[in-house]
Formats: structure tokens, C-alpha cells, sequence
């Protein structure tokens, strides 16, 4: 198969999608019932995953050879990573409502989660709120709103009709661009506000450009949020303490194994699990006049990922489509909820069987790189495709 090439899924939205209400009562109800019990009991499997990981990661130095504890730290930081990304999922599941019908709980739990994990809880939970109101939306939607061509090709001062050259660049140009793109992509979101929509402010105002999600009279927020963000900074600067002063025990080095490696896991498949979610050549973007809630909804995409997806990252990635047009629903009664609906569906369900997630993030990463109206021959209007480029 050819470094450009993916598989296809079916085609895009159509005009004739149910409507949500249709959706929801083809749900069973208890779908969209949460259970305290089992949803802590997830949360206390992957903190006893990562403790016993950090535990046996405390004796690898015991390991005679070099080599080995050269495979056992690797071994740990990509495990200890997924674990940490499930433990990040639940911590969605509560910004979200769906860990337990209790919200207080939630966000206490959200917050100790997140900020275990460095991550700013109320300052994402505001914005994420704001990208499931507007998905697919072209202005208002908070992230991985893709280039058109008309504003790449200002951006670049090219002629539109030169941008499909882009695809062409050598593979190796492409690689070190998604590097960056892994290692950085959620701190420039969460410090700079990157990928977001043109109109992805509060109350759909402008774009805020360099607003950072740690600053708590950021524009990104209401003025009555700040409270929110500051818990969210007091929560980074308890876990960042806690990182010194241990630091200080094992040494500078060790702590970076320990902790930082894994971080990086964690932004990456973050990152990866984000994009992948929502960009595929056949999944459209939409103009704010054709636009609605449902097809922004649809505009996702459901991905086969295998034992790591399903039992690490609590199948946040095999059952995306219902997450979206029903966030409520807990991640655990995602399989049959996505089974109720995908006969009212039919077309307009979109979902591919991986061969290998890393490699579809590799070739989406090179091929989708802009949307344009006249994407597809048979585009509708106000309905944004990513153009291929001539390579074959």
C-alpha cells in the first residue's frame, strides 16, 4: 500500500440524518445511566496498574545489566503512558457527567485525576464542553479545525491550485513535522489556544489568540470562571511540588523516567487519539450555515484499535460517534449504544478497522492536510471535504 494511501469509510453526511431525539430513543435507557460502583472500580484498577508500576519501576536499578534496564525504563514509560491516558479518559468521563450522577464527586475526582496528570481540569473542561457544542463546526469548533485552502494558500502565498503539491513534500519532512505535532500539540492548545476556530470564543466571539487555559482572566473564559482556573493552577502546583520533592529523593534523572517519559506518552496518544477522531478524508467540516449539532456529531469517526484501545483507553476510541451526540452515555455502555443507533445510521456512521493505529496516524497526518467546498465533486454547499493530492 502506498504511503498515501487509506482506507476508505463511508461516505459523508447526509441530508437525511435522524434526528436526535430518534437517535436517543433507539437507545436503551440504561445506557444512559452511570453506576458510581463501576465506575470507581475502573478508576481503582488503573491506579493499582500505575502503583505497581511505579513499584516494580523502583527496582529496575537493581538490574545488573545496563542493556535490560535500558528495556525495563522503556517498557515502563510506554505502559505507565497508557495507563496514564485511561486515567485521563476517567477524568473525562467526570467532566462530562457520565462518571457518576453526582457532579460534585465528579469534579473532585476530575480535578485530583487531571491535575495528578498535569493537567489543568476546569480550564479543558470549559473549552472541551465548547468543541462537543460545535463539532465539525468551521468556526466555532475549539480544536483540529483544519486549514481551507483559501487561507493556507494565503498563508503560504501560493495559488490554491498549488496546495495539493503539498502531500507530495518527502516523507521525511512529513515525520519530523508529526514529531512536533505529538510532542507539542496539547501544550500549544492548552498555552496558546492553537486549532481552534475563528469564532471559538465564549458565546461564539472571536478566536482568542495566545489565550492560555492556565490563565484564570484568560478570554477564553467568563469573567465568573476564574475561580475554576485558579483550582485548576492550584491543582498543577500541588502535583508539580509533589514531582520536585521526590525528585530531591531519587534524583533529577530517575524522576524523569518515572514521570516525565510517561507524560510525553501521554500527550501523544492524547494528541493522536484527538486527531484520529475527527480527521479522515472522508469526514467532513461544515460552514456555520450548514452546520447543525447532529451532523457535527457525525462528523466523527469510530476506530478499531485493538487490546490497548479497548481495555487502557476505555474504548474512548472504538465508540466515539455516540460519545458525541450523547456524552452522558458512560464509556462502558458505549458497544451497545453504538449498536442501537448505527441502523438509523446506515451511511451516515463512519468507522474504520484499523491495520495499525500509529500507521493511520502517519498517513492522515501526510494526507489531510486542507478542506475546501470544492473538495469533492459532489460536495453540497457549506460542506468542507480535505482535497487529495494528484500523488498516487
Amino acid at each position: 500500500m502506498a504511503a498515501t494511501d487509506i482506507k476508505p469509510v463511508k461516505q459523508t453526511v447526509k441530508d437525511d440524518v435522524p434526528t436526535l431525539k430518534e437517535l436517543k430513543d433507539a437507545i436503551p435507557k440504561d445506557c444512559f445511566e452511570s453506576s458510581l460502583p463501576i465506575s470507581l472500580l475502573y478508576l481503582a484498577r488503573d491506579i493499582i496498574y500505575c502503583a505497581s508500576l511505579i513499584y516494580a519501576a523502583l527496582h529496575i536499578q537493581f538490574i545488573p545489566s545496563l542493556e535490560l534496564r535500558i528495556v525495563a525504563w522503556a517498557t515502563y514509560g510506554f505502559f505507565q503512558g497508557c495507563v496514564g491516558t485511561g486515567l485521563w479518559i476517567l477524568a473525562h468521563e467526570c467532566g462530562h457527567g457520565a462518571f457518576s450522577k453526582y457532579q460534585t464527586l465528579n469534579n473532585f475526582i476530575g480535578w485530583a485525576t487531571h491535575s495528578f496528570l498535569m493537567v489543568p481540569y476546569f480550564s479543558w473542561q470549559i473549552t472541551h464542553a465548547r468543541h462537543h457544542r460545535y463539532t465539525g463546526n468551521m468556526e466555532k469548533d475549539t480544536v483540529f479545525v483544519p486549514w481551507t485552502d483559501k487561507d493556507l494558500a494565503s498563508k503560504k502565498n501560493l495559488k490554491i491550485e498549488q496546495l495539493k503539491h503539498l502531500a507530495e513534500e518527502t516523507p521525511i519532512a512529513s515525520f519530523f513535522q508529526l514529531i512536533g505535532h505529538q510532542l507539542m500539540g496539547w501544550q500549544l492548545y492548552l498555552f496558546l489556544n492553537v486549532t481552534a476556530g475563528l469564532k471559538s470564543g465564549p458565546e461564539g466571539k472571536g478566536k482568542i489568540a495566545f489565550a492560555s487555559h492556565y490563565n484564570p482572566s484568560s478570554a477564553l473564559f467568563a469573567p465568573s470562571q476564574w475561580i475554576l482556573i485558579a483550582y485548576s493552577d492550584l491543582g498543577l502546583l500541588i502535583m508539580g511540588s509533589i514531582v520536585y520533592y521526590f525528585g530531591t529523593i531519587i534524583g533529577g534523572g530517575n524522576m524523569f523516567l518515572l514521570y516525565v517519559v510517561p507524560y510525553l506518552w501521554v500527550h501523544h496518544w492524547l494528541i493522536a487519539i484527538t486527531y484520529l477522531q475527527h480527521t479522515h478524508p472522508d469526514v467532513p467540516h461544515y460552514t456555520p450555515e450548514a452546520w447543525t449539532y447532529t451532523k457535527g456529531a457525525l462528523a466523527t469517526i469510530d476506530r478499531t484499535t485493538g487490546f490497548i484501545g479497548r481495555h487502557f483507553f476505555h474504548e474512548i476510541i472504538d465508540y466515539h460517534v455516540v460519545h458525541h451526540l450523547f456524552s452522558r452515555i458512560p464509556f462502558y455502555h458505549a458497544e451497545r449504544a453504538t449498536k442501537a443507533i448505527q441502523p438509523l445510521l446506515g451511511e451516515n456512521y463512519h468507522e474504520e478497522k484499523e491495520d495499525g493505529f500509529l500507521y493511520s496516524l502517519m498517513v492522515t497526518f501526510r494526507k489531510c492536510i486542507y478542506v475546501s467546498e470544492k473538495g469533492r465533486p459532489d460536495a453540497q454547499p457549506g460542506v468542507l471535504h480535505f482535497v487529495q493530492s494528484d500523488s498516487k
